[in-house]
């Protein structure tokens, strides 16, 4: 199979990064220079678009509840550049804010958070999700 149809075929599954697309290439043993003009040439036809995937993975992991924070390192391990990120992600501070809320009420609320090991236990989870700790302060309140 060749490296263009190995790379639509993976398109056709979902979204990629240019850098992961790359990746997924060279781990069938393509060589860098064919994958290199393959990823120029999908770019060019509309088939490949960093901001079409940040968009759609941010769109995924906050409806799985993951705050920001979390997203945009997962964006930049998968090699999508940090102004991309940071534009797409700064246009949901409203949303941001009700994903906190309702992650801190299936999580933390039900419980009362009387005494400090219960109170940090929420806070490491919400952190671990992705979310500022002045945003949890916030909320918690």
């Amino acid at each position: 199979m060749t490296v263009k149809a190995t790379a639509v075929r993976l398109l056709a599954r979902r979204e990629h990064s240019a850098y992961e697309l790359g990746q997924k290439l060279l781990l069938r043993e393509f060589e860098a220079d064919d994958i290199a003009q393959v990823i120029a040439e999908l770019k060019q036809g509309g088939w490949l678009s960093d901001e079409r995937f940040a968009a759609a993975y941010i769109r995924m992991r906050r409806l799985k509840g993951f705050g920001p924070v979390r997203i945009r390192r997962e964006l930049q391990t998968r090699g999508v550049d940090e102004t991309l990120v940071d534009t797409l992600l700064d246009g949901h501070s409203e949303t941001w804010q009700q994903a906190l809320q309702q992650q801190y009420e299936k999580k933390c609320q039900h419980k009362r958070l009387v005494d400090f090991a219960d109170k940090a236990k929420c806070i490491r989870f919400l952190q671990y999700r992705g979310f500022a700790l002045d945003a949890i302060r916030k909320v918690m309140k």
